[in-house]
């Protein structure tokens, strides 16, 4: 393993840290926790923490001996000071020979000495890292120490691989108890600068930030080296055959299958590499990939077995639902009774989490990572990235072999460890949102509302430059997707559904305006603005429904209708008409599909500033009028302008409204003429 230290580097965090009002000692821990961080065969999401012993001065002048420790939950690859809260170290020291401490008490007891009450919580490991008598303080979860130490004989294994200046830890639950059992290994054998954790990790130490994190890379390395001496046996792999289906094909169903109940939605993610290739392709694998993870604390995220779909040669899509429902079936009776045998076997009251995997295999096909957001199931995908490489290896080599189950369960249902990913839910958490026409103002709008609300939301625009701009400008996917082109709709909804694993929402937002005398407009001019502004959105509701359909978790459609439909406007019939019929494509989905709980309602909006309504337009309206342009946009009953903001409510009230379908809700400030009869 490459050591990135760089003398220039730490000088530059020095400097700018000082500029910012920290010290040298932070600057530094800042600096080689990022190297740390940015090294994902050390540590993935939250994972690691790291720690520095200085001194601060408090907010009344006193000065104070602390530990600034990595905040738990925080990432270490982009750590800010304000990710390593101080600690008072005197009251930690001071427990150093209290025999037992709650996990309750120790979290308590860390807040109550937090320099400034308002930092992050600081790590499970705290007092670890107070009972270890050195300035610096790094841990890891490094891949090659797993590999070396969850294996049988992995005791004698280590001890073979290093030298006198490290200690072997047995495997004890983090906390107050490992602290306890660290600070007597230590006191047993003071001239060690390393300790390796059974089952869970590595610690190097040092009054110097450099060595400290040089020691980190030097054992790594050793461990490397010592893997790559070992005689290797390839796992033995099934035969490769192909299917009647894709990955996005099958994601909504899997994504169905998972979201047991209408309340929790979850988001799936498909990934496939050489890797999770080899890992989930081997004969053996519903034997090996059972037997835990990498590290105790990856149990949260991806529980402790995955989900192994194997499909039938040349099977189809209705053949794979089947396989699918059964393996799904069977995987919540073997969770449910991991649950009840060992909430036996631990003090106090357990409540079982949701039964459903976050990490579904399906051989020959790739890994479907499954989390109650996008990035919550890409981590989880990550992580068992790091779990396949970790259990191959040792099992090319030896056998793999973790912590017991027990164990692993009392991690799972940690409340300290639950708390790292625990957060209130949003509303629409878990949902998965697609707009059309997204660039425009009331796309965007749309987007902003939805996404306040928790849901993952996808746009799409036929305008290449827009889409390029919105994705610079936000982390949410962006699609340049033609809607009044069937396989461009379908090749944006396939990629959708490999990234999310289905759609829940669609807001058909997307149109032109066409304008011109009935009688004299020109054909290709009508047929052009039926194709923008009618089968544009049966090619988008055509494609969703089959999603939705697949899921089988319900589903909404909204449509972008317009005053047009029911209220003609003098020389706008090539865009009123195609209104029209889109109005009773609303009703007819509605009509169609109530049955499988999809719903289908649209919006009646007039006069809003948008991509379609421009300021020529509404100049030439008010002209028209022989008013001025505010009045003209204020021409209403309320006397009020309506906005796209307006018409975006108006989307989300009816996508959280689940007893209205068929309905048509206007936002036009009042209008009896338009108004539906």
């Amino acid at each position: 393993m490459k050591n990135n230290w760089s003398n220039n580097e730490s000088k530059k965090f020095i400097r700018k840290y000082k500029n910012l009002g920290y010290s040298k000692d932070l600057a530094l821990r800042v600096y080689t926790t990022r190297l740390l961080g940015r090294n994902n065969e050390l540590v993935l999401h939250g994972g690691g923490n790291t720690s520095v012993k200085t001194s601060i001065k408090d907010i009344d002048g006193k000065k104070y001996n602390v530990l600034c420790v990595k905040g738990s939950g925080w990432d270490m690859g982009e750590i800010e000071p304000e990710g390593l809260p101080a600690v008072k170290l005197d009251p930690l020291l001071a427990l150093k020979n209290k025999k037992h401490l709650s996990d309750e008490d120790m979290v308590s007891y860390q807040k109550r000495n937090l320099i400034n009450i308002k930092s992050p919580n600081p790590s499970v490991e705290t007092f670890l890292h107070a009972f270890l008598p050195f300035k610096y303080v790094d841990h890891t979860h490094a891949d090659a120490i797993l590999n070396v130490t969850n294996r049988p004989r992995g005791l004698s294994f280590c001890k073979k691989i290093f030298g006198n200046k490290v200690s072997i830890v047995p495997y004890v639950m983090p906390g107050f108890k490992l602290s306890k059992k660290v600070s007597e290994i230590y006191s047993k054998n003071p001239k060690i600068n390393c300790l390796i954790l059974m089952n869970h990790g590595i610690f190097t130490f040092s009054n110097d930030a450099k060595e400290a994190y040089s020691l980190m890379i030097k054992y790594v390395s050793q461990a490397e080296r010592a893997i790559k001496k070992l005689k290797v046996k390839k796992i033995k792999q099934i035969k490769n055959y192909s299917t009647k289906f894709s990955t996005h094909d099958i994601a909504p169903i899997i994504r169905g299958l998972s979201s047991n109940n209408n309340d929790q939605k979850f988001i799936v993610n498909y990934r496939l590499n050489k890797d999770l290739k080899y890992f989930m392709n081997g004969k053996n694998v519903r034997s090996y990939s059972s037997k835990g993870t990498a590290t105790p604390d990856h149990v949260i995220r991806v529980k402790p077995f995955p989900l192994i779909i194997t499909p039938k040669k040349n099977s189809s899509i209705s053949d794979f639902k089947l396989t699918a429902k059964k393996a799904f079936d069977n995987y919540r009776k073997k969770y449910i009774n991991y649950f009840n045998v060992n909430k036996k076997k631990v003090k106090g009251k357990k409540v079982m989490l949701d039964t459903s995997p976050r990490v579904v295999f399906v051989q020959n096909v790739g890994m479907f990572s499954i989390g109650k957001d996008l990035n919550g199931a890409k981590i989880a995908g990550d992580l068992t990235d790091t779990n396949a490489k970790v259990i191959a290896s040792v099992e090319e080599t030896s056998a793999y072999k973790f912590i017991p189950e027990k164990d692993l369960f009392d991690v799972e249902y940690w409340s300290l460890e639950q708390a790292k990913i625990k957060k209130q839910k949003k509303l629409l958490e878990g949902n998965v949102v697609v707009i059309t026409g997204s660039a425009g103002a009331i796309g965007f709008a749309t987007y902003k509302i939805f996404k306040s609300y928790g849901a993952e939301v996808v746009l799409l625009d036929y305008n290449l430059e827009k889409i390029k701009d919105l994705q610079s400008k936000i982390k949410d996917l962006c699609i340049h997707c033609d809607v009044r082109n069937k396989k461009s709709v379908k090749k944006a909804f396939d990629q959708i559904c490999e990234k999310y694993g289905g759609i829940d929402i669609l807001i058909s937002n997307a149109g032109t305006t066409i304008a011109g005398s009935i009688a004299e407009v020109d054909d290709k001019v009508l047929r052009q603005s039926f194709e923008d502004n009618f089968f544009s959105h049966q090619n988008c509701a055509s494609e969703a429904i089959k999603i939705m359909k697949r899921q089988n978790t319900n589903g909404c459609l909204l449509f972008n209708i317009s005053k047009q439909s029911v209220n003609p406007g003098k020389n706008f019939g090539p865009y009123g008409l195609p209104k029209s019929a889109l109005l009773s494509l609303c009703k007819q989905y509605a009509v169609d599909y109530g049955s499988y709980g999809i719903r289908s309602n649209g919006v009646n909006a007039d006069r809003i500033r948008s991509g379609l309504m421009t300021d020529k337009m509404i100049k030439s309206r008010a002209k028209a009028r022989s008013v001025t342009t505010t009045d003209y946009m204020k021409g209403n009953l309320l006397l009020d302008e309506v906005k796209a903001e307006d018409v975006a409510k108006a989307f989300f009230h009816l996508a959280v409204s689940k007893k209205t379908t068929g309905a048509v809700l206007t936002v036009d400030g009042g209008n009896i003429a338009a108004s539906l009869r």
